[in-house]
């Protein structure tokens, strides 16, 4: 799996002579952010390098200081791009189980940097504050909002746990489901969200 720092030559060669070139920061972020995505993923906070997320990104590693601010910067804004629930509430309301299900029965766990990231930040002293703050803000805050109603903290709650638990399945679940346990799946999964959504 390809991430935006594989296409990008930004910050890695001189323009020609005669010849200016503006910097795309946007690109150097996302970049910035690919790297240090999979890097925190894969040795956590207290084992990840600055300058071997810059190599990835092929960014000089002072620029990681100038966007994000050092490494806790990197890391927190890591979280926010991993922690994430805007596209939950893109399927009509009274179709969210049967969409949730879906999404869980045809991954694996190819491409979760992101997850795995969330699960090592979990078991570190120095990250879990940050992941704590950034899943009330990000994921849990604005499921109950969405929900509404006296339980909606109660519901968000059991919904999260429900995303969490099966986001680690799929982590170590090496392809999507295939029939016929897909067929036992999906439905019975879509009942146990929708449930939690209608109230």
């Amino acid at each position: 799996m390809t991430s935006p720092a594989d296409d990008l030559t930004l910050e890695r060669e001189a323009p020609r002579p005669g010849e200016t070139r503006k910097r795309n920061a946007e690109a150097t972020r996302a970049a910035i952010l690919a790297a240090g995505k999979t890097h925190f993923a894969r040795s956590g906070y207290e084992g990840a390098y600055l300058r071997d997320i810059a190599a990835r990104a092929g960014v000089d590693a002072a620029l990681i200081n100038r966007y994000f601010g050092g490494k806790e910067g990197l890391f927190s804004a890591c979280l926010r791009d991993a922690v994430r629930s805007e596209r939950l509430f893109e399927a009509p309301r009274a179709d969210f189980g049967r969409q949730i299900a879906r999404m869980f029965a045809t991954r694996s766990g190819q491409g979760m940097d992101g997850f795995k990231m969330i699960l090592r930040a979990a078991t570190s002293p120095a990250t879990v504050h940050m992941l704590s703050e950034t899943v009330q803000e990000r994921f849990m805050g604005p499921i109950r909002d969405w929900l509404g109603g006296e339980e909606a903290p109660a519901r968000a709650r059991l919904i999260s746990s429900l995303f969490i638990g099966l986001l680690v399945e799929a982590m170590i679940r090496e392809d999507a489901l295939t029939e016929p346990e897909r067929s036992a799946y999906e439905p019975r999964l879509a009942e146990m969200f929708q449930r939690l959504v209608d109230g």
